[in-house]
């Protein structure tokens, strides 16, 4: 599901602004960029408020705000954005209205389709007054109404028609929730890859993105499925697909507290956002391809031409996005052939780098505020180099001062050690790539679908090693009082290995080295001694035989010096089963991809170890989310 925005909306006998708002606090986690509100005032009255920043910004407006009837609507709909569709700003934040200001529209989502329903919009004379996808489903809706006219007689009903009417034309992944200044007391709800759940009360009922939202007022819910709309009134509930079929939602009843809710039933917040790899992967993946067979990225401030004369790639990034680089810098030089390095921010400009015009550099950052990687793009900009950004944070520093910039879509990441983030990243560094092969016709149209294709079958083989993991979680208890660790692997398995390191470093604080498997002899075999565990990350005996062949060799090195080996291999690679005392499969996956199903295990392995010690895992000591210092 999409772990963008938090999303409430209300339709009881109380006043629906407490409720939202409060709705909204525990939700917040999940954006904060910028939050909003409509409430259904009096009669055939819609009020909307909105603001850039934290949730305490639209607080200290709600409260500034003593003339609107806001405090006696008691139907309602609030936001929390993380942002994907133009910037942080009070106009891109949510709710939206359409032109004749009857309807306002929360979404947490994608639109694929946006431009072209934009498009269309604006030839009937509508005037967007955002550059949010959103806008387009507000102006849509309203739409959609006049035409029903008196649909039926019944206002909530009219409204939830629209909607359907509505999802039909959209594309891509969303959940809406919709009031009708017209249908007082109702709020309607659409959901397609994106969560939405109904809270249901007595005389009053709930809709949000997640379970925290409502907890404090009812316990008993509905999980909406794929493709459905929900209407909601104080007397009832209603659940239809987008054709206007009755179903029925799945009923349960929440059994955690408040705290464990936010996490999702999960002990602490890595653990959700390492089980929601899957569905941040798909998004990122989300609109990538134009109809016309182009890859696009979401800010492009660079001609086609700019790229065709690139004839140097430096990556620079800092702690996991700079192996999120590493692995990037294989899939580039495989895909366009020309050189890149990778570069760790914080010496990039003090070594004084050979860069012009014909350089591009790639600054990778989850937050696009770390300081090291900033500074190194600004020497680069400085050096008439050009810079493409990928960051998961919409509006911020890094890809303001981008040339182009490709946004990640995992969503907020809470805790500390990043996880998702890195994954999604991944995904970035493999798009660029490609894009570059394309602009630069080193790579035909079916090559870039291809590996389009295999990227789409991603999030499903992430998910079979999620499915997996017991044993991992069994290991990693059994491994907490280890001393070291150690991480090997080969081509795209070396950067794997350090990520493996670094995280174990990060929450278990123990020590933890990553190795190219080839340097072994070189020194760090030294280092084994009887029950040392050494992780083992495995290359396809496929895609890279002589690769398989040789770290099999170096498997075989440490065990005949009593290591421990913990053997992460694709699956039918029996090679290494005979030298692995704890094997991990993971689904067959073409090399350059592997790192998004090998990384997963180590991640798991990280956490629970952390756990099994006592550690903080969100928090881990010294760390903080976001550098923003050098």
């Amino acid at each position: 599901m999409l772990a963008m925005c938090g999303i409430v909306g209300y339709a009881g006998s109380r006043p629906a602004l407490n409720i939202v708002v409060d709705g909204l606090r525990r939700l917040e986690y999940r954006g904060y960029d910028s939050a909003g509100v409509a409430i259904l005032a009096g009669e055939g009255e819609l009020v909307t408020e909105k603001r850039a920043g934290k949730l305490a910004n639209l607080e200290k407006a709600l409260a500034d705000d003593t003339a609107t009837g806001l405090a006696q609507g008691v139907t309602g709909i609030g936001h929390t954005r993380w942002a994907t569709h133009g910037g942080p700003t009070d106009r891109n934040a949510h709710p939206h209205r359409s032109a004749d200001g009857r309807v306002a529209v929360i979404h947490n989502g994608i639109l694929e389709n946006f431009a072209r329903l934009r498009a269309e919009l604006e030839a009937e004379g509508i005037e967007f007054t955002s550059e949010t996808d959103t806008e387009c489903a507000a102006h849509l809706l309203a739409a959609e109404l006049r035409h029903l006219g008196s649909f039926d007689g019944d206002p909530a009903e009219r409204l939830a028609e629209a909607m359907r009417r509505v999802c039909r034309r959209l594309e891509g992944a969303f959940t809406l929730l919709a009031v009708d200044s017209q249908a007082p007391g109702a709020v309607v709800g659409a959901r397609r890859n994106s969560p939405l759940v109904v809270g249901c009360g007595e005389t009053e009922n709930y809709l949000a993105s997640d379970v925290s939202a409502f907890i404090e007022h009812t316990r008993d819910a509905i999980e909406l499925g794929q493709d459905q709309v929900v209407l909601i009134t104080p007397a009832g509930v209603s659940v239809t697909d987008f054709h206007g079929t009755v179903v029925e939602g799945t009923r349960f009843h929440i059994d955690w507290d408040a705290s464990a809710a936010e996490k999702g039933g999960y002990d602490y917040f890595m653990a959700k956002e390492i089980d929601e790899q899957p569905r941040a992967v798909a998004d990122t993946l989300l609109g990538r391809h134009t109809e016309n067979g182009d890859l696009a990225l979401d800010e492009v401030r660079l001609t086609d031409q700019d790229l065709r004369d690139v004839d140097k790639v430096f990556i620079v990034a800092c702690g996991t996005a700079y192996h999120a680089g590493m692995v990037a810098k294989y899939a580039i030089e495989h895909w366009v052939r020309i050189p890149c390095e990778v570069e760790l921010a914080s010496e990039f400009r003090y070594r004084d780098p050979v860069l012009d015009r014909s350089t591009l550099v790639v600054a990778i950052s989850q937050s696009g505020e770390t300081m090291d990687t900033l500074m190194a793009l600004r020497h680069a900009k400085e050096q008439k180099a050009r810079v493409l950004a990928i960051c998961n944070t919409n509006g911020s520093t890094i890809p303001r001062e981008s040339d182009a910039v490709l946004y990640t879509h995992c969503g907020p990441e809470i805790a500390v050690a990043s996880t998702k983030a890195f994954l999604t990243q991944l995904v970035a560094c493999y798009l660029v790539g490609l894009h570059l092969a394309q602009v630069r016709g080193v790579m035909y149209a079916d090559e870039v679908g291809n590996v389009l294709a295999q990227l789409q079958d991603m999030p499903a083989k992430i998910q079979t090693v999620l499915d997996g993991m017991e044993p991992v979680r069994e290991l990693a208890r059994d491994l907490a009082d280890s001393k070291s660790v150690l991480f090997i692997g080969r081509h795209v398995g070396y950067p794997v290995a350090l990520e493996g390191a670094l995280k174990l470093k990060e929450l278990a604080y123990m020590h933890a080295e990553g190795f190219a498997a080839g340097e072994l002899k070189h020194g760090p075999i030294a280092l084994i001694e009887p029950g040392t565990p050494v992780v083992c990350v495995v290359p396809s005996a496929r895609g890279r035989g002589v690769l398989n062949d040789k770290i099999v060799s170096n498997i075989q090195e440490v065990r005949a010096r009593g290591a421990r080996t913990i053997v992460i291999a694709e699956e039918g690679d029996d090679a290494v089963a005979p030298f692995a005392d704890h094997l991990i499969y993971v689904p067959r996956t073409p090399t350059l991809l592997a790192p998004l199903v090998t990384t997963v295990p180590l991640q798991v392995l990280a956490g629970e170890i952390a756990t099994a010690r006592g550690n903080d895992v969100d928090q881990p000591r010294n760390l903080a989310k976001s550098v923003t210092v050098e």
